[in-house]
């Protein structure tokens, strides 16, 4: 009866990490691109054999399934988005790092990364990579994300188009996207912004598929139905996608 018991323990374990590890697909010109919801801010993208981390945290167990990546984008330098245990975990010998200045400083593989200041792009891969700001408004000194020291990132992947928010705010920048066709945005207080905020600016910029994504606050997780009646209510041609992002937890 023992052994029963914990067969079927391990079996739900199995089952829930593959549940974790499904991915959403979308049909590009040349092939499939495969997202990945992992954890947190942290997600993979796979694309005709490239496979990209963003923000990898939270143990290598999450990223065993996934061959070792081709490129790791950081977003900021704080814990949750650079996780050095994780990194070092993960066999990234041969990834091309993009990072902001800031990240860059704090990696000891500083010839191995690419250093990207809000505004600019790279093409690698036969990916181009563009960075924009992240940062809370107001804009103060004391701020936990400062306009310029983070990233976020559009990712041009045949003809699809990715925004991953990183920390930030409902600012401009945001409100200004245009033709997105997959985003991420995030909505934790006090780190970024509610739900409220994070609906506004959604609706202004309109992607074709929102997941609401770094949705972990101090007061625990943020009401994502919520943000998604609050957008499909105003707009129902975007495509809200909810994910569990922190089924580990």
């Amino acid at each position: 009866m023992k052994q029963f018991f914990i067969l079927g323990l391990m079996l739900l374990s199995m089952n829930s990490y593959c549940q974790k590890n499904e991915a959403d697909i979308f049909k590009t010109s040349h092939g499939e691109l495969k997202i990945y919801p992992i954890l947190h801010g942290s997600l993979v993208i796979t694309y005709n054999n490239k496979t990209i981390f963003v923000d990898p945290y939270g143990g290598a167990s999450l990223y065993k399934n996934f061959k070792n990546p081709d490129i790791v984008l950081i977003t900021d330098i704080h814990g949750d988005h650079l996780d050095f245990k994780t990194l070092d975990s993960i066999n990234t010998s041969k990834s091309i790092f993009i990072v902001p200045k800031a990240v860059e400083e704090k990696l000891s593989l500083k010839n191995k990364a690419i250093v990207l200041n809000n505004g600019q792009g790279v093409h690698r891969l036969d990916f181009f990579i563009s960075a924009m700001p992240m940062y809370n408004l107001p804009e103060e000194e004391n701020s936990k994300h400062p306009k310029g020291r983070g990233n976020s990132y559009v990712l041009h992947i045949d003809n699809k188009k990715i925004y991953i928010s990183g920390d930030t705010e409902n600012i401009p920048e945001m409100r200004m996207l245009q033709d997105i066709d997959i985003a991420f945005v995030c909505m934790n207080l006090p780190y970024t912004m509610d739900i409220d905020q994070a609906a506004d600016a959604v609706l202004d910029f309109k992607p074709k598929v929102v997941y609401p994504y770094h949705y972990r606050g101090s007061e625990g997780l943020s009401d994502v139905a919520k943000f998604k009646e609050m957008v499909t209510t105003k707009n129902n041609t975007i495509d809200v996608r909810l994910r569990n992002w922190y089924a580990d937890k």
